[in-house]
């Protein structure tokens, strides 16, 4: 795909300057690492998504929908097509037996938990710590201190080619960090979601959130990386696994696996992303022959490889 074939003027026509061309995306990720997108749509409702993707759709042009920029992996050649940037941060709270909340993709995950934690409620403190917004959640069936969205998730409203639908949780496909979006079973865009909630005090609340950004700040690393690489092998842990192969501390440029926690990449600074996919296959493959686990990857890598 090149940049002839992208109708820039009608995304221009309806957006202005918030449609950009050969925009680096490394400002919009989690690692500050990445090259350019062709095109580079900012958004900042649901309708404005809706639209973005009725141009795409119509003309054929490869997408790609960036929220918080965490858990992906953008080629240092960039992105070809356009780059969807979610801003679409609209939230309503919803009384009931139990209460939930309501929220538009754009809204970033641990915000909303301490929003829910101000009015006393209950269910996402697990999401207090973890990068990333509800709609990026969505899609990787996002979790951490044995909580995850599939826990949470009433439904989601998604946009398909045949308009806009709502998909319960039963609907999504979860397992752990994946979904039937993540794994390419279905062609569609979270819009919005209704999460499960349940009445408690503010107290209660903030303390939770409070004792698991303790523990997370203890175990891990500071600087910039794209959150945990891999997923956790059942029964065991992926960073373990990295420290038993005698991985945490190895660098390749100015990428290192942390000495602190061996499932994150840190970015020192002007990181590559091929570095940091040299990192990944060589963790793979030494974990693989010194304990024989094959780890599988939780970031996604996004772009022209």
């Amino acid at each position: 795909m090149t940049m002839l074939t992208i109708p820039v003027d009608i995304l221009r026509q309806q957006f202005g300057d918030a449609v950009q061309e050969n925009v680096s995306l490394a400002p919009y990720t989690s690692a500050r690492i990445g090259g350019s997108a062709d095109v580079l749509a900012m958004v900042k409702s649901t309708n404005e998504l809706m639209d973005v993707m009725k141009v795409v759709w119509e003309h054929e042009i490869p997408y790609y929908i960036l929220g918080g920029g965490s858990n992906v992996l953008v080629s240092d050649k960039g992105v070809r097509g356009v780059v969807v940037l979610n801003k679409a941060k609209e939230v309503r709270f919803e009384s009931g037996d139990p209460p939930a909340v309501w929220s538009e993709a754009g809204v970033v995950l641990s915000n909303l938990a301490n929003r829910c934690a101000s009015k006393g409620l209950t269910g996402l403190e697990w999401a207090a710590t973890v990068p990333g917004t509800i709609g990026g959640a969505v899609y990787g069936n996002a979790g951490a201190f044995g909580g995850d969205m599939s826990g949470n998730l009433l439904w989601a409203e998604m946009l398909t080619k045949n308009g806009r639908e709502r998909f319960s949780v039963g609907q999504m496909g979860y397992g752990y960090r994946t979904s039937i979006l993540k794994r390419g079973e279905i062609n569609a865009v979270v819009l919005s979601a209704l999460l499960r909630l349940n009445n408690s005090t503010k107290e209660e609340v903030s303390a939770k959130i409070e004792q698991f950004s303790e523990r997370r700040k203890t175990a891990q690393p500071p600087g910039a990386s794209m959150g945990s690489m891999f997923k956790n092998p059942e029964g065991d842990h992926a960073g373990r696994l990295i420290e038993a192969a005698g991985l945490k501390g190895t660098r390749i440029g100015n990428a290192e696996i942390s000495k602190v926690h061996g499932n994150f990449i840190i970015n020192h600074g002007e990181t590559r992303a091929m570095d940091v996919r040299e990192l990944i296959d060589l963790t793979r493959r030494t974990v693989k022959q010194k304990l024989g686990v094959e780890l599988e990857l939780e970031v996604e890598f996004v772009g022209e490889w």
